[in-house]
C-alpha cells in the first residue's frame, strides 16, 4: 500500500529528496510502502522500444512487489486526434501487450482513463493553481505539438500537463517512472501539490505528497529509418509483429558502408543500434555482439538482430495472440482494475472536497 494516504503525506524514508539509485534501494527494501504510476496512450501497438524501454521495468516492479498501477489513457488520445471508431479494439490490443509481456493482474493495476470519473474532476482545481504563463513554458508540451504536426494547439493539449498531475495526484502515487523529457511533467505535479496544500490544508495535515520520478537507464532505440522509434513515424517493430514482418523491417533498417561492424553509437548510430538490439534480446553486451559478426557485414548483422528479436519475443507473440482474441477477459481484467482505482479516486477526492470545504453531505 503506498504511503501517500490521508495522515501521511510525506513519502517513505528514503525516497524524499533522493536520486534514482535512493530511490531503487529504497523500492528494494520496502516495496509494498511505494505506489507507481505509468502508462500509454492506445494510440497503436506497443514496439520494441516499449519492451526494453519501460514495460520490462514494470513487470520488475511488479515482481519486487510495488503496487503498480498502469494507465491506459484513452481520454488523452483526443489531445492531438479525434477519437477513432478503432479505440475500443486499440485498448484493447494495449492491454493484450501488457499481458504478454508480464504484467500480472493479481499483482498489477490497469485501468481505462475514461472509467475513473474522479481523475478529471480532480484537474479543475489543479488548473486554478497554475498559470497560463507556466503551462506555455512547458518544453514537452511544445515538442509533442511538434512532433503532432498540429497547426493550433488545443486547450486541452495545453492543459496536458495538469491532466497528468490530476492522474499522479488522484491515485496518490509516490513514483512516476519517467524519461528525462517527462521530468517537467512530474516537477508540475510536485508544485500542483505543494501549492494545494499550502492553500487548502494550512490548519490541517496535508493531503497530498510529492511524487518522485524514477528515471529509466533504458537504452532509447532508434527506429527502422535511424530516427527514434514511435509509432507515429512508421519505422517502428511492433511486440506483436510475425516472425516475417520482423525479418521484412530489420532487412530494411539503415546502415552504413562499412564491412566491419562495430559498436560506436556516436559514429555509426544506425550499425550500433541493429548491434544493442541483437544485444538486448540475447542478454550480452553490445561489443561482445559487434566482435561476433566482425566483418562480416551490415548483412550478417541484420540476420542475427532478427533471429535474437524473433526468438526473445516467439513466447510474448504466441501469449499475445492468444490474449487478443479473448475480449471478455481482456474486458473483464479492465474493469477489475478500473473498478479498483475508481474507488481510490472517489476516496481522493472527497478528501479533496473535504479542504476545498466543498463537501456538503
Amino acid at each position: 500500500m503506498s504511503s501517500t494516504i490521508e495522515g501521511n503525506p510525506t513519502p517513505p524514508a528514503g525516497v524524499a529528496d533522493a536520486g534514482t539509485s535512493e530511490l531503487e534501494t529504497a523500492l528494494a527494501r520496502r516495496p509494498g510502502e511505494h505506489r507507481v504510476l505509468t502508462g500509454d496512450r492506445p494510440t497503436g501497438p506497443l514496439h520494441l522500444g516499449h519492451y526494453f524501454g519501460t514495460l520490462q521495468n514494470r513487470v520488475r516492479l511488479q515482481d519486487l512487489g510495488v503496487d503498480v498501477l498502469v494507465l491506459i489513457a484513452d481520454y488523452q488520445t483526443i489531445t492531438d486526434r479525434d477519437s477513432p471508431a478503432s479505440l475500443p479494439g486499440d485498448v484493447e490490443a494495449l492491454l493484450a501487450d501488457y499481458l504478454a509481456v508480464g504484467l500480472d493482474p493479481r499483482r498489477a493495476t490497469i485501468f481505462a482513463h475514461s472509467m475513473v470519473p474522479a481523475l478529471h474532476q480532480l484537474m479543475l482545481p489543479l488548473l486554478s493553481l497554475v498559470s497560463v504563463a507556466e503551462l506555455s513554458r512547458n518544453p514537452t508540451v511544445k515538442d509533442e505539438v511538434a512532433a503532432a504536426g498540429i497547426d493550433a494547439m488545443t486547450a486541452l493539449m495545453f492543459a496536458y500537463p495538469v491532466h497528468q498531475a490530476a492522474d499522479i495526484l488522484c491515485c496518490r502515487a509516490t513514483i512516476v517512472p519517467v524519461g528525462a523529457d517527462q521530468l517537467p511533467h512530474v516537477e508540475l505535479t510536485r508544485s500542483l501539490a505543494r501549492r494545494f496544500n499550502r492553500r487548502y490544508c494550512d490548519r490541517c495535515a496535508p493531503l497530498f505528497a510529492l511524487p518522485e520520478p524514477l528515471l529509466g537507464e533504458a537504452p532509447a532505440l532508434l527506429g527502422t529509418d535511424g530516427r527514434k522509434m514511435s509509432k507515429s513515424r512508421g519505422n517502428a517493430i511492433s511486440i506483436g509483429a510475425s516472425a516475417d514482418e520482423t525479418a521484412r523491417l530489420i532487412a530494411g533498417a539503415r546502415t552504413d558502408s562499412q564491412r566491419l561492424i562495430t559498436y560506436d553509437p556516436g559514429d555509426r548510430p544506425e550499425v550500433s543500434n541493429l548491434v544493442a538490439l541483437a544485444a538486448l534480446c540475447l542478454d550480452r553486451s553490445p561489443h561482445e555482439i559487434a566482435e561476433q559478426v566482425g566483418d562480416a557485414g551490415s548483412a550478417a548483422l541484420k540476420r542475427l538482430a532478427t533471429d535474437a528479436v524473433n526468438e526473445r519475443f516467439a513466447p510474448v507473440r504466441a501469449r499475445r495472440a492468444e490474449l487478443i482474441e479473448d475480449h471478455a477477459y481482456l474486458r473483464e481484467v479492465l474493469r477489475a482494475g478500473s473498478s479498483r482505482v475508481r474507488a481510490l479516486g472517489d476516496e481522493t477526492l472527497t478528501l479533496v472536497h473535504e479542504r476545498m470545504h466543498a463537501s456538503y453531505l
